[in-house]
C-alpha cells in the first residue's frame, strides 16, 4: 500500500512540473467526460419521461384490466360485480385499483342541457394513470363521503360552462328527472385541441347520488322501466384496473380470471395486462451518445499520449539514474503509467462536476414536452461511467510512454 501511495504522490508531482502541457491535453478529456456523463444522465430522464407518458396512457407497469361481456340471459348485476371487486382487493392485498365505466349523462351547461360522457372511476386511478390536473385537485378519500358528488372535468367542459378557472367554486347540475348539483374540484388538460366536454366522477358517490341511468334518482328511488336504456345501462359492469407487482402478474391473471368468472357465470371475463418490451430507442440513444463522447475522449487521449512521450524523452536521464539506484522495470512502468491515469482521473472528476452542474441547473425535463412527475436523481451510474472512461483512457494513453521508459538502458540513459 505504501508503494502505491508513493507512486501516486510521485505521479502527481510530475504532473505539477509539466502542468501546462498536461492541462492542454486534459481539456479535451474533461469535455468528453462531461459529454458522456451528461448524455447518460439525460437519457435516464428521457426514459423516465417516456415511462410516465406510457403510464398516463396505459397505466403503471403492470396493470391488469378485467373486463366482462354478457354471453346469455343469466348475468351478474353491477352490485355483485362491485362486491367481488372489493373481495378481490382484500384477497390479493392489491393496494391500487379502480373501476372504470363510461356513461352518457344529461348535464346543464351554459347553453342548455346536453348529454355528455361521464367517466366513473375510483380515486386510485389518479395514481395508476399518473393523472395530474392542470388546475384544482384530483379526488381524495374525503370525496367518497361528501354530501354532494364532486367532478374533475376537462378544459372543454369548463369552457362550456362559460368559465376559465375554478376561482368561483363552480357547480353543475347532473341528471334528468331529479338533477343533482355536483361541485367541480379539478380541471384536466384536453386530450386534443377540439376535445368534447368530459367529466370524471367517483364511482360509488356517483351511483349513490345520480344512478347508473343518469336520472339523478338515488338508489332508494323508483327503478327505471324494464327493457329501457336505463335498465340496460344498469346491467353494465365496469372495467377494473389493478396495479400489481410485475413478478406476480402472470399468476394473478389466472387466479383473477377464475375468481371473477365464478362471480359472473353469465359473462365472458377477460383479464389482460399492459406489459410491453420497450427501451430500443433508449438503448440506441445511449449508444450514440456514448459513442460520440468516446470518440472525443479518444482524441483527448491521443493528445495526452503525445505529451507523455515528449515528457518521457526529457526524463530519460532521470529514469536512468533511478534504474541505477535499483528501481525495477515494473516500478518505472507503473510510475509513468500512473501519471496518465492520475491526470485523466482528475480530468474525469472535473468533467463529472461540470455535468452535475449542467443537469441540476438546466430544466432538461421540459425539453421532453413537459415536466417529469417523478424526477430521477442524478444517476450515479452516469458519474461512474464518466470516471471509468476517463481512467481507462488514461491507462491506455500511459501504456506507450511507460513501455518506452522501460526499454531505456541504464548506461545509455546516463550518457544522454
Amino acid at each position: 500500500m505504501t508503494g502505491i501511495v508513493g507512486a501516486i504522490v510521485e505521479a502527481w508531482d510530475e504532473l505539477r512540473i509539466h502542468k501546462l502541457r498536461v492541462l492542454l491535453a486534459l481539456i479535451g478529456v474533461a469535455c468528453a467526460v462531461t459529454a458522456i456523463t451528461s448524455v447518460t444522465a439525460v437519457i435516464a430522464m428521457l426514459k423516465q419521461a417516456t415511462q410516465e407518458q406510457t403510464d398516463r396512457q396505459n397505466g403503471r407497469q403492470i396493470t391488469l384490466m378485467v373486463s366482462a361481456y354478457p354471453k346469455g340471459q343469466s348475468a351478474a348485476t353491477p352490485a355483485e360485480w362491485d362486491t367481488a371487486f372489493g373481495e378481490l382487493l382484500d384477497r390479493y392485498s392489491i393496494t391500487y385499483a379502480s373501476r372504470d365505466a363510461w356513461l352518457q349523462v344529461p348535464v346543464r351547461l351554459a347553453a342548455g342541457k346536453r348529454t355528455i360522457q361521464i367517466r366513473t372511476v375510483d380515486a386510485d386511478l389518479g395514481t395508476i394513470n399518473r393523472i395530474v390536473p392542470v388546475a384544482g385537485r384530483w379526488f381524495t378519500d374525503v370525496d367518497e363521503t361528501a354530501f354532494a358528488p364532486t367532478l374533475v372535468v376537462n378544459e372543454s367542459f369548463l369552457h362550456q360552462l362559460g368559465l376559465n378557472d375554478l376561482s368561483s367554486h363552480p357547480t353543475v347540475e347532473i341528471g334528468d328527472r331529479a338533477p343533482v348539483t355536483a361541485t367541480i374540484v379539478g380541471v384536466m388538460a384536453n386530450d386534443w385541441p377540439q376535445a368534447d366536454p368530459l367529466a370524471m366522477a367517483l364511482y360509488t358517490p356517483y351511483h349513490r347520488w345520480i344512478g347508473a341511468d343518469g336520472s339523478g334518482i338515488q338508489s332508494g328511488g323508483a327503478a327505471p322501466p324494464e327493457g329501457s336504456m336505463a335498465a340496460s345501462m344498469n346491467q353494465q359492469v365496469p372495467t377494473v384496473y389493478l396495479w400489481v407487482p410485475s413478478d406476480q402478474a402472470h399468476e394473478l391473471t389466472e387466479r383473477i380470471t377464475q375468481d371473477m368468472q365464478s362471480v359472473a357465470p353469465g359473462w365472458q371475463v377477460d383479464v389482460s395486462d399492459n406489459a410491453y418490451r420497450g427501451g430500443g430507442l433508449g438503448r440506441a440513444t445511449t449508444y450514440v451518445g456514448i459513442g460520440i463522447g468516446g470518440l472525443a475522449l479518444l482524441l483527448g487521449g491521443l493528445g495526452l499520449v503525445n505529451i507523455a512521450l515528449v515528457t518521457v524523452r526529457y526524463r530519460i536521464r532521470e529514469i536512468g539514474i533511478r534504474r541505477s539506484f535499483g528501481a525495477t522495470s515494473g516500478r518505472v512502468f507503473f510510475g509513468v503509467l500512473l501519471e496518465s491515469v492520475v491526470a485523466t482521473f482528475v480530468a474525469g472528476l472535473v468533467g463529472v462536476t461540470i455535468s452535475v452542474a449542467i443537469i441540476k441547473n438546466i430544466p432538461v425535463d421540459r425539453l421532453f414536452g413537459g415536466g417529469i412527475q417523478d424526477m430521477p436523481p442524478f444517476p450515479i451510474s452516469a458519474a461512474v461511467v464518466g470516471m471509468l472512461c476517463a481512467t481507462a483512457v488514461g491507462a491506455l494513453a500511459g501504456i506507450i510512454p511507460a513501455s518506452f521508459a522501460v526499454r531505456v538502458r541504464v548506461i545509455d540513459a546516463i550518457r544522454y
